[in-house]
């Protein structure tokens, strides 16, 4: 391509694919034009994978598809394609575990070399231009390929055609259904890579992996081990006073690149807020646990101001990098600190946030201070624990309060990093869920609002006319076919929602995506591939069980069918969910702390159940009262129902057989309670109520 000219690209929505639309690379996008050109001139096809604001595919991109002489070299050798790896999950999956498979790791960007029948050969993240780091650089390899390709392509083909073997033996295998004793043995492996002095587990790098401490609080709460409670509050603490959450606008950056929580990869992404919200509000009990409410508060203000699109729906994420520079816009100066606060502040700031004249980390190649600073509410691992003691000094949180404020009105005028403002299904289910669980929660009916505005978002724009998911919104136009996740989450934030406002249409929402689920993306020898029947054709269709930085969608499947069978009363869907559990049996068991979705609805299934229904009128004084009371069965397993009493025959009574009979009592607001199968007298006293749900140790009071 001649420089300046615009490639294939251009006419893609993808935020990521536009980025490179200028490349002098001789970009297609995923597609047939793509592999029939390979063909045609019988050359590997160069697949890169990666996203708008991810760092190091920012450099690969400087360095090599920016560069006229590696973007000949490139041009000549292949037939190149770029994918964005949010839009296309299901590319992404499948390539990306070649990578895992061939090289032990993986990571983005991705790059891939397969023949024109999409058969991989050759596998890599990030490849500088040129050789450095242990690393061979594009432009020694590029040539080198080409010569296996004129020389040994028998070998190639052969190599390539067995890796697709692999890939397909790969596929978790059924065991016999996990029992309860799975649980102790994911608690083990995980107080084993406890981080004592930091939180967290393991060395660095850290991820935050909310969806292990979910697990570890609910697991605690069961099972009355009260380490694993300590564990899963300590690094939610850990996490929430470090440098891997944004001290002056909030919200959690991807990950910590040290073992103190101090350094993050700076990029903010939708999931990471939704799913660190859940494990917070978790941990958050009125009355104890404020630092977890307050948390929570903070990552929603985030979302709300700055990942908020104007329709309602939430965008994907933030970038690392302005600049040209990843974490420019989070970093300071202690003199530029002194400037904008004055000596007495900046004093305070600087003992605060623990900040240094020369820097408060160090560069990890020169192993010099940088000068740079990044804020956190001091050392998690200091014995005196000097932020406890400072926050809990109500004119010191004042300080601290101000402070704040003016640092971010001073950061605010910088250049803003890069948003990536695709509208994702699957990740913005998470939100919904999150909102909604923490609307009622904290009490809070903005945040209810928020969720229903993205839920009615997803519901109107990212629907085909038969009803089924799409995976992306972008430039007003949604496409991609939806996948697992899209619907697996999605069915989350709408049971979540119906929980926190009692629209019937949202539980019928999430019950006829559980039966396109069932019906699409099942397979017959037990769980559910990450595509449907009718998707795209990939080399294979994958079915995965481990979590990554999200949950397995079929451990969120999972906890989905066991909630909608108890909010239903139909047993198919808890039946179904046994059978989705033992076809992933022996992944799970070989590394349970590996899927830590799976024990969190394992969990589920360990406690007893609870539904209690409401009958009354919805606005009613005495209606709210018992649903305020129902709210405090803070176990888990228990689900809530509301049984409108205005109607004889209301949606929810048509959804949910068995609420039928349910009804006021005398005039008065009512509330029937089952627990194991086995049901209550309806009781109308909000104390009565009350006794009921902290009794037997089946829900506990929150008193």
């Amino acid at each position: 391509m001649n420089s300046g000219a615009l490639n294939r690209l251009q006419h893609e929505k993808s935020p990521y694919l536009l980025q490179h639309a200028a490349n002098p690379v001789d970009w297609h996008p995923w597609g047939e034009e793509a592999f029939s050109r390979a063909k045609a001139e019988d050359k590997p096809v160069f697949l890169s994978v990666g996203y708008s604001t991810c760092h190091w595919c920012h450099v690969m991109a400087h360095e090599s598809f920016e560069d006229e002489e590696t973007a000949s070299l490139l041009n000549e050798a292949f037939v190149c394609v770029k994918v964005d790896r949010e839009e296309r999950p299901d590319i992404d999956g499948v390539y990306m575990r070649v990578c895992q498979i061939m090289t032990g790791g993986g990571g983005w960007p991705l790059t891939i070399v397969m023949t024109p029948e999409r058969r991989p050969f050759f596998a890599a993240t990030y490849i500088p231009k040129e050789s450095r780091w242990g690393r061979k650089g594009l432009v020694e390899l590029i040539p080198r390929i080409v010569e296996l390709w004129r020389t040994e392509r028998e070998r190639i083909e052969a190599e390539a055609a067995g890796m697709l073997d692999v890939l397909r033996q790969s596929v978790s295998g059924r065991g016999e259904t996990p029992g309860v004793e799975l649980l102790s043995e994911a608690f083990g492996e995980l107080r084993d890579q406890f981080d004592e002095e930091f939180g967290g587990f393991g060395e660095a790098p850290k991820f935050p992996m909310p969806h292990q401490l979910l697990y570890l609080l609910r697991y605690g709460q069961r099972s009355g081990e009260g380490e694993a409670v300590r564990m899963a509050e300590r690094t939610l603490l850990a996490m929430r006073r470090g440098g891997i959450f944004d001290q002056l606008g909030y919200g959690l950056h991807r990950y910590s690149t040290d073992r103190k929580w101090l350094v993050p990869h700076f990029e903010k992404m939708l999931y990471d807020q939704a799913l660190f919200a859940l494990a917070a509000t978790e941990a958050f009990r009125p009355g104890s646990g404020e630092e977890h409410g307050r948390t929570v508060r903070e990552v929603m203000e985030y979302v709300l101001r700055d990942l908020r699109a104007p329709d309602g729906s939430f965008y994907s994420a933030e970038d690392a990098d302005s600049e040209g520079e990843e974490g420019r816009y989070y970093l300071w100066e202690t003199e530029e600190i002194r400037r904008i606060l004055g000596p007495q502040d900046a004093r305070f700031a600087m003992e605060m946030f623990g900040l240094r004249d020369d820097g408060n980390f160090t560069d990890p190649v020169t192993g010099k201070r940088t000068g740079f600073n990044i804020l956190s509410i001091a050392s998690v691992g200091e014995g005196n624990d000097r932020a406890g003691r400072l926050i809990s000094a109500g004119e010191k949180t004042r300080r601290l309060e101000e402070v704040r404020k003016r640092l971010l009105t001073a950061r605010n005028a910088r250049i803003r990093p890069m948003r990536d403002e695709k509208i994702l299904a699957d990740w913005n289910g998470l939100m919904i869920a999150a909102l909604a669980r923490v609307s009622w929660v904290l009490g809070e009916p903005s945040y209810y609002a928020a969720a229903r505005a993205a839920a009615d978002f997803v519901l109107s724009r990212m629907k085909t006319p038969e009803g089924r998911l799409l995976h992306r919104w972008c430039g007003g136009e949604a496409a991609v076919t939806g996948n697992l996740d899209d619907y697996s989450f999605m069915i989350w934030g709408l049971m979540e929602l119906y929980e926190a406002g009692f629209d019937t249409a949202d539980l019928q929402n999430a019950i006829g995506f559980q039966r396109i689920l069932s019906d699409r993306f099942g397979d017959p020898a037990g769980g559910f591939f990450f595509t449907p029947d009718d998707g795209e054709e990939l080399p294979i269709r994958l079915k995965e069980s481990h979590d990554g930085a999200v949950p397995s969608g079929n451990a969120v499947t999972l906890m989905n069918l066991i909630r909608m069978g108890r909010m239903t009363g139909d047993s198919h869907f808890e039946q179904e969910g046994v059978r989705l559990l033992s076809a992933f049996a022996e992944s799970i068991r070989r590394l349970p702390s590996a899927h830590a979705q799976w024990l969190v609805a394992l969990e589920m299934l360990a406690s007893p159940s609870c539904e209690v229904v409401i009958a009354g009128r919805p606005e009613a004084a005495d209606t709210l009262e018992l649903i305020s009371v129902a709210r405090r069965c803070r176990r888990p397993q228990s689900v809530l129902l509301l049984r409108p009493d205005t109607e004889k025959m209301p949606e929810i009574a048509k959804v949910v057989p068995f609420t039928r009979e349910m009804r006021a009592i005398d005039g008065r607001a009512a509330a029937y309670v089952c627990r194991n199968f086995s049901c209550r007298r309806p009781v109308t006293a909000p104390e009565d109520l009350a006794a009921i749900l902290a009794g037997e140790g089946g829900c506990e009071s929150a008193d």
